[in-house]
């Protein structure tokens, strides 16, 4: 049974670093997914380079999606839930694109799923073991920096199955982050609420905004979200100041009709143990000594 630990990627090259190296010991290939095209429809370079990551070579695949969803909608001036359905096909195409890449696996290989800046704690829990179709990992939010965690708050990021049961990938990654009773009859008619669920506990850490503000803003331009940002765009000097302050930039978890960027929804950071942080990131405090608080 092999471990095939899949993302998508859009120039995030430090927290690659940092996957690679948390995640080797126990997984057999690195998919990495990069599209032609930002979540918002610009066309961009190739960002990843295979070459920058020597030791982990002959582990990594690199795919390219070339080509924009067929089911866009088009026209010079979508309204914002035409904009947000286009970015939701987008990250959906780049995600499913990883399948087309799973055919020399075998149907008992299991299949991670994260964002980028989403890594699965695999040091005391082995997928070899698991009995539920499923397994989803309940992550630590860190902003900003490797030691700066969103306290009381948990994320279900990292989603894993067997590719058995992997419909597709962005299936996994909807997968509602919960166990539902086999008496609900729901269940029988969603892709989303699934019964047979594993969730880790101390299920990994979630890197959010591991940036500058110049790429954080670039980033919020680009990704699923943007429309969001782009009603209520901050602009480098609040991006700037709000990293001075330890304070986020937009609560994570706004409703759709909350304005996620008000003042009043962000949240305040907290130092975390570096202790308790991933071993090679306190192997390694020196090479990462911008990026520890």
């Amino acid at each position: 049974m092999k471990i095939i630990d899949t993302t998508t990627f859009f120039e995030e090259n430090m927290i690659m670093d940092i996957r690679f190296n948390i995640l080797n010991p126990y997984v057999d290939k690195f998919l990495v997914c990069e599209s032609l095209y930002t979540h918002s429809g610009k066309k961009k370079n190739i960002n990843f380079n295979i070459n920058d990551y020597p030791k982990f070579k002959n582990k990594i695949i690199h795919i390219i999606l070339k080509d924009e969803p067929v089911d866009l909608i088009n026209g010079e001036d979508l309204s914002v839930q035409d904009k947000r359905l286009n970015s939701i096909s987008r990250i959906r195409s780049q995600r499913n694109y990883i399948k087309t890449f799973l055919k020399e696996f075998s149907p008992e290989d299991y299949i991670i799923y994260s964002d980028n800046d989403e890594i699965p704690n695999l040091e005391n829990f082995d997928l070899r073991t698991v009995k539920k179709k499923f397994v989803i990992f309940k992550q630590q939010i860190f902003y900003y920096k490797l030691n700066l965690s969103l306290p009381n708050l948990n994320w279900f990021g990292s989603k894993a199955c067997k590719l058995k049961y992997l419909r597709s990938v962005d299936f996994l990654r909807n997968i509602k982050n919960r166990k539902y009773s086999f008496l609900r009859i729901d269940t029988l008619f969603s892709d989303n609420k699934q019964n047979s669920v594993e969730l880790v506990k101390n299920g990994g850490w979630h890197f959010s905004n591991l940036k500058n503000s110049t790429d954080i803003e670039l980033k919020l331009k680009s990704y699923l979200h943007h429309h969001d940002y782009e009603s209520e765009e901050l602009g480098k000097e609040k991006i700037e100041e709000l990293i001075k302050n330890n304070s986020t930039i937009y609560d994570m978890f706004a409703d759709k009709t909350s304005n996620k960027y008000s003042d009043a929804s962000r949240r305040q950071l907290a130092k975390f143990e570096i202790k308790k942080l991933p071993i090679y990131i306190q192997n390694n405090l020196n090479k990462f000594k911008g990026w520890v608080d």
